[in-house]
């Protein structure tokens, strides 16, 4: 098993935070990960992305050529980034800001209203833990134990506020994908 992914948005969405959560959890199953951020340097309203690669066994670049799975956050990581997924690959899509559909149809898609659902939850902060949820569901690279765990960990289990509301978030997502 080899998985690559590039999380893409705005800085200040979370999306290096999605690729280093995705990375730390494939981690605590035993995994080999690279993890590869890339942000500009107004950090806040800049873009960001990050390619997280997993595998089972040693993993030779962080470079992700013909990634699995594109997480975009906006419009412009969408157009960036839709023609480097391989064919059959997936892309979880922000639906509350990118209007716009992906060009291609050899993809699957996953559209998720993940800053709609953020709002409805009361703190518009967890959209990327929202489509977090849908990711881990749709993908099952992690269990949704694991990826939470590894959340507690992150965040650190003393803030006791954000780790429900995170819960509740990555809820939301995991379950907007059910079958």
């Amino acid at each position: 098993m080899a998985t690559k992914a590039i999380f893409s948005g705005f800085g200040g969405q979370g999306v290096l935070m999605m690729g280093y959560s995705l990375a730390h959890s494939a981690m605590s199953k035993g995994y080999h990960v690279t993890y590869l951020p890339s942000y500009g340097a107004e950090v806040r309203g800049g873009t960001a992305n990050c390619t997280v690669a997993i595998a089972e066994e040693e993993i030779a670049s962080p470079i992700a050529s013909e990634p699995d799975y594109l997480v975009a956050m906006n419009s412009p990581s969408l157009f960036t980034f839709q023609n480097k997924i391989s064919s059959g690959g997936v892309i979880f899509l922000n639906s509350s800001i990118v209007k716009e559909l992906p060009n291609r149809s050899d993809i699957d898609l996953c559209a998720v209203p993940c800053v709609d659902m953020a709002q409805d939850l009361g703190n518009s902060r967890v959209a990327n833990i929202i489509m977090m949820g849908a990711f881990i569901r749709k993908t099952g690279i992690v269990t949704s134990e694991i990826y939470l765990k590894s959340l507690e960990t992150i965040f650190g289990r003393r803030k006791k506020a954000a780790t429900e509301i995170n819960h509740q978030a990555f809820a939301v997502g995991f379950d907007y994908l059910k079958d």
